[in-house]
């Protein structure tokens, strides 16, 4: 994007002057995606791992999940901001769930959680957990 192509659309040249230096990026390719979603040290699987940690449940996300959700990404073309959305979209309702499942040890998420919003699977254990 040049600023000639932002004054053909109409906007003014004080705003057009007060703008970032514009480029053309690249849409993020399945791989890249994957990566974000999984090595920095501030990963989103990562995080969500910790706030299931924090109620004494591992959660698993499978290879498929993760890749459904890079394909969901590129389908919606959002990039690496949408990534987000699209686990919020799976996880939100389980988030507030989990708290009261006294009983579940792991959850195991797949990419029919992501794709179709089925039910992750659940691991039970045989003791209860205690509450706080």
């Amino acid at each position: 994007v040049a600023p000639q192509d932002l004054k053909s659309y109409g906007l003014i040249p004080e705003i057009i002057g007060r703008l970032p230096v514009l480029t053309y990026l690249h849409p993020l390719g399945k791989e890249a995606l994957l990566d974000i979603l999984t090595k920095p040290k501030n990963a989103l699987v990562k995080q969500y791992k910790t706030m299931f940690d924090m109620e004494n449940v591992k959660l698993t996300f499978t290879d498929e999940a993760l890749k459904a959700v890079a394909k969901k990404a590129i389908e919606r073309k959002t990039g690496a901001r949408g990534l987000r959305a699209i686990m919020e979209e799976a996880l939100l309702e389980l988030m507030y769930e989990i708290p009261d499942m006294n009983d579940v040890a792991e959850i195991i998420i797949d990419d029919k959680v992501i794709n179709d919003c089925k039910a992750p699977k659940f691991i039970k254990t045989r003791e209860r957990k205690k509450a706080v």
